[in-house]
């Protein structure tokens, strides 16, 4: 029993038995705060909700980390906090909390230090946690600093890449500054905080990109710069402008951007523009135009269009367009959530013998690769009773 105790006893003090990872705090807010005061350390917080992916994915792959424990532990107070739930709601308030999960540094006063928004691997992680130490790279004394007259480039360029890290309200201003204090925007890093930066097609920043388009495909690649322009063209539309004045304005801004492309690109966005605002007849004329001039050659996106069509479509003809997409989509790849598409429009067009065989052969290919095909088994049911 003496040996089993000793053996016992040097696990723990070799530290194999110690825990690998970051130590939450267990009490209130109150109770944290005074901890920071009493240990003189700044508390971290992470402010996550229960639905958000990149929170699970720091808890399960970052907070672990014994590199990322051993660091946090020994520097921080560390504090979890669900911001939908108890003191969540209130805290979120305070400290403007609107995108997750947020990476608060808040000293013992309750004063927030630094910030950062959005998934941080281990490194990052850590890199964050150090800058939240050093009171010169602190986003506070940044932007204290800013606001002091400040605009040495080397500063602007750190501050513009902390507000952008904070997802700050600031940024764009902090980044035009910096702009402005280079003559030259060519270099990679200045390119890359352009690239980072623009959110608008309405911003000056979407014009250089458009001059410097080449540029930044060698950067990006082509389909990443392309997806990014056309974020930035929907992003400068007013969603409370009349359809027309908007419709417009999108048709100007892909002609800008993609003279060859912008005939398909102002169609798509139509047909898109239409389903969220809940206009379906626009929807389904817009979309059966689309694809009976562009097509498509993704199953996947011939699928969607066609259970677009099945959830929201009642017109005869328009549902035979959308029984032809589905088609088309399984002679691309005959597999199960096609074929349940095909029998689910069959079946609302009231063709019981291609619905019933369209229905088994979706449940046989579920079947042979594991698929729940419990929903399919449910339409074949009401195919039987027709």
């Amino acid at each position: 029993m003496r040996s089993l105790l000793m053996i016992s006893a040097f696990l723990f003090a070799t530290g194999l038995f110690a825990q690998d990872g970051i130590e939450f705090e267990k009490g209130n807010w109150k109770d944290i705060l005074a901890a920071a005061e009493a240990e003189d350390k700044i508390i971290f917080m992470d402010a996550y909700t229960t639905w958000c992916g990149p929170c699970k994915m720091m808890s399960r792959d970052v907070f672990t980390e014994a590199s990322v424990g051993e660091f946090y532990n020994e520097n921080f107070i560390n504090a979890k906090i669900d911001m939908e739930a108890g003191e969540g709601i209130e805290l979120a308030e305070l400290y403007q909390v609107r995108a997750y999960p947020s990476l608060l540094f808040i000293d013992g006063k309750g004063e927030l230090l630094h910030r950062a928004v959005g998934y941080h691997d281990a490194g990052q992680f850590i890199g964050l946690g150090k800058a939240a130490m050093d009171p010169s790279r602190r986003l506070s004394a940044m932007a204290a600093r800013y606001a002091k007259g400040d605009r040495s480039p080397e500063f602007l360029y750190n501050y513009a890449k902390a507000s952008m890290n904070a997802m700050s309200p600031d940024a764009e201003e902090a980044v035009q500054a910096y702009l402005e204090s280079k003559g030259d925007w060519s270099d990679e890093e200045t390119m890359q905080l352009i690239f980072e930066t623009a959110e608008s097609a309405d911003s000056p920043l979407f014009d250089y990109i458009l001059e410097h388009r080449e540029a930044f495909e060698k950067m990006y690649g082509e389909r990443y710069v392309i997806s990014k322009v056309q974020q930035m063209i929907i992003s400068s539309l007013d969603p409370s402008a009349p359809p027309e004045e908007t419709l417009a304005k999108a048709d100007a801004q892909f002609q800008k951007a993609f003279p060859e492309e912008a005939p398909m690109m102002s169609a798509n966005f139509r047909m898109n523009y239409f389903r969220m605002l809940g206009q379906m007849d626009k929807f389904a004329e817009t979309a059966v135009s689309y694809y009976d001039k562009y097509g498509s050659e993704s199953a996947m996106e011939l699928n969607n269009i066609a259970w677009a069509f099945f959830e929201n479509v009642d017109d005869d003809k328009m549902l035979a367009k959308a029984i032809g997409w589905a088609k088309q989509s399984v002679d691309m790849e005959d597999a199960y959530y096609n074929n349940d598409t095909l029998a689910s429009l069959y079946y609302k067009a009231g063709t019981k013998k291609k619905a019933k065989k369209a229905a088994e052969h979706a449940i046989e290919l579920a079947k042979a690769n594991g698929e729940d095909y419990s929903a399919t088994k449910e339409l074949l049911d009401k195919i039987k009773e027709m």
